[in-house]
């Protein structure tokens, strides 16, 4: 693939940008995006080489879309009419039955491959971009039938030789199970530090108390609310059963504690250890 387009020059885009260009250096990587310094940041670490816009890539042999879920659904089926007949148009947002219903029905469906990198950071932009983010990461694909089967080679090739781990999944599956795995982990760091912030009036009380426990738990509090708020718009029926489900959990926590069953919290306690196993055996 001589010609690349990323649509979002951020930490997602960027990332591969950088790991694609260092396995195939005679690839030229394009960068599209709505804030005209992130390009000239993108241009200044190396990330793109050249600034392009939308009619450009007609000219693409693939396409990377890493923007928000919300733009994406909006964007997909203009870049799908642009995007060549061997052209490839890929994307790496968090929910996929809304995106992929969006161009279900496009004549150039065939073209598109639903993608799901499980990778990131809580930073953003084109300076949160770093080389190695995909290894040993798993990449999950969805309808991928819908996709003709030379680019699925094409795009499965460039996934594995920057390290990703590839796995196949129904949209409606998809949005289901990352509401459990990564869209109520989102939420709760977001909480607890709401719930910090509203009763830790003194700045630097939080910062001198707060231990590595809190940090890791509320890292991902300083994720983007632009990139967060529609994802959890487009996957509400999901993560709403998610909140009912964990809040049932933290209501019977605190019945424990008034009940002074400090046992039972022990035993909860030590029987949830176990997803410590099972993080093991995916590490």
């Amino acid at each position: 693939m001589k010609n690349i387009y990323l649509i979002g020059v951020g930490l997602i885009g960027g990332s591969f940008a950088i790991d694609i260009k260092k396995n195939n250096p005679e690839t030229v990587i394009y960068g599209i995006d709505a804030s005209e310094d992130h390009l000239d940041k993108a241009i200044a670490l190396g990330v793109i080489q050249e600034k392009a816009v939308l009619d450009d890539i007609e000219k693409a042999d693939l396409v990377i879309v890493s923007i928000p879920v919300d733009a994406t659904v909006k964007l997909l089926p203009i870049i799908l009419d642009k995007i060549s007949d061997n052209g490839l148009v890929v994307d790496a947002g968090s929910t996929k039955e809304a995106i992929c219903k969006a161009v279900e029905h496009h004549p150039r469906r065939r073209n598109y491959l639903a993608c799901h990198p499980i990778a990131g950071t809580e930073n953003s932009g084109p300076t949160a971009a770093i080389s190695g983010l995909y290894v040993g990461k798993t990449n999950i694909i969805c309808e991928v039938e819908k996709t003709t089967f030379k680019l699925q080679e094409k795009a499965l090739k460039l996934f594995t030789d920057i390290g990703m781990r590839i796995r196949y999944m129904d949209a409606v599956s998809h949005d289901k199970h990352i509401a459990y795995v990564s869209h109520l982990s989102h939420i709760s760091a977001f909480m607890l530090g709401k719930t910090v912030i509203d009763k830790e009036r003194n700045e630097r009380d939080i910062f001198d108390m707060a231990g590595s426990g809190f940090a890791s738990t509320v890292r991902l509090a300083k994720s983007s609310p632009a990139m967060w708020t529609p994802i959890f718009e487009q996957n509400k029926e999901n993560v709403i059963e998610t909140l009912e489900e964990y809040i049932n959990n933290l209501e019977h926590f605190k019945k424990l504690m008034q009940q002074d069953n400090f046992s039972e919290i022990f035993n909860e306690m030590e029987n949830t250890n176990y997803i410590k196993q099972i993080l093991n055996g995916i590490n």
